[in-house]
């Protein structure tokens, strides 16, 4: 495994990474790792995660961490995504949470069906969002076991 540590959050709307950002820095999640990178369409995250485009002279598929996801994305849903994640070897076990607005109870079972790791629906209140994203960081980074 790589010695960097990466968060890659996945995400087209720009307030919401400011504040997912905001929230990891503002609990410290964000010293715990080498780099919170930000995807902000599914194709951008696929070509950092399989080390494509601009990204194609690191090893950022071992680094990362975990991704948080975002369900609902422009021309590639984050569905689409975790299911191209899970089709390939590199990334099958990488811990995905989907992170969504939607609570649509369809939208959870094809995650979990497609492989997520977790199923989270933002906060519409950023305290509560804040805290969603600081549980998450900690829970991912100090006490799941990866593979």
């Amino acid at each position: 495994m790589s010695e960097q540590r990466i968060i890659l959050l996945v995400e087209d709307d720009e307030d919401q990474v400011l504040l997912a950002v905001r929230a990891l820095r503002t609990h410290g999640i964000a010293d715990e790792v080498d780099e919170v990178a930000v995807a902000r369409s599914g194709q951008e995250a696929l070509d950092f995660l399989f080390g494509e485009g601009a990204h194609a002279n690191r090893d950022t598929t071992s680094a990362t961490e975990f991704v948080l996801l975002d369900v609902n994305l422009g021309s590639m849903s984050g569905l689409q995504v975790l299911e191209r994640l899970r089709e390939d070897e590199r990334t099958q076990l990488l811990p995905v949470i989907l992170f969504s607005s939607s609570k649509e109870h369809e939208d959870v079972v094809a995650g979990y069906k497609l492989g997520a790791n977790s199923y989270v629906a933002k906060p519409a209140n950023f305290e509560r969002f804040s805290e969603a994203m600081r549980y998450l960081g900690w829970y991912w980074l100090n006490f799941n076991e990866s593979p």
